[in-house]
């Protein structure tokens, strides 16, 4: 039986890498989609027509979540467009390589905008707006996709580390308010993951020119796919997760 017949999600971030894979998941699952994109509008229908002919409703909207304005347009949008949205997937995201991996001294004001305002000011945005409205679902679920950065703290990566991490702060407090309203709220924290960013971290890190020349030093003898990590979001919100919220879920392997 499928998990997720009756429910819509929103997925942040969802043309490409992790957002991809949870979007194509859940709609295998029977959920309804709201497909959000930053840029590539081709793979973003692609990932509709994908959900489409898994017989269910899906919508792609543009925004730029690291914009205020942007970010209450999506919500507001998503909600005239499908009649009850209860899950919410904060996957959008940037990393330390978009902004030249400048140590916490060196980092600019600019720099730090720049992951801050994705990373952590989208997601509160978008909460913002959309947790009222979940409210109403019999249950709901609001993941965010944090990084195992928060705990490792490498040099290098510090501004990302703190955007996540602030993220997550968020992320239990959101979990704690939100119990007595039917809302699960959990962290999906994943390590090194077979995406374009991931190539850019191996590249950046020196593990290689490409991430699979990362396999072999990796966990089970493989880097993690973003299957693996849909997986996971899978679970959290179906009936199999339906105990469980105000976790920080690690997936790399250790």
């Amino acid at each position: 039986m499928k998990r997720l017949v009756g429910r819509t999600a929103l997925i942040t971030g969802a043309s490409r890498g992790i957002g991809r894979s949870i979007a194509e998941r859940f709609a295998a699952e029977g959920a309804n989609l709201a497909i959000h994109y930053a840029s590539n509008s081709t793979a973003a229908l692609e990932v509709a027509a994908i959900a489409e002919k898994r017989g269910v409703q899906a919508r792609v909207y543009k925004a730029d979540i690291g914009d205020q304005k942007q970010c209450y347009r999506l919500a507001d949008e998503v909600v005239r467009d499908f009649e009850q949205l209860d899950i919410l997937i904060n996957n959008a995201g940037l990393g330390s390589t978009s902004i030249q991996r400048p140590s916490i001294s060196d980092a600019t004001d600019a720099q730090w905008y720049q992951l801050m305002s994705v990373n952590f000011w989208g997601p509160v945005w978008l909460c913002r707006v959309l947790v009222p409205h979940m409210r109403r679902a019999p249950r709901s679920d609001v993941i965010v996709m944090s990084s195992i950065a928060t705990k490792v703290l490498s040099s290098g990566f510090g501004v990302y580390a703190v955007s996540k991490t602030a993220l997550e702060a968020m992320a239990h407090t959101l979990a704690r308010e939100e119990k007595p309203n039917g809302m699960r709220v959990n962290i999906i924290a994943p390590g090194l993951v077979d995406t374009d960013m991931g190539q850019s971290v191996v590249a950046a890190t020196g593990r290689g020119s490409n991430l699979r020349d990362a396999d072999a030093n990796s966990p089970f003898g493989f880097v993690c796919t973003p299957a693996d990590i849909a997986a996971t979001a899978l679970y959290l919100c179906s009936e199999d997760g339906r105990y469980i919220t105000n976790q920080r879920i690690q997936v790399s392997g250790d």
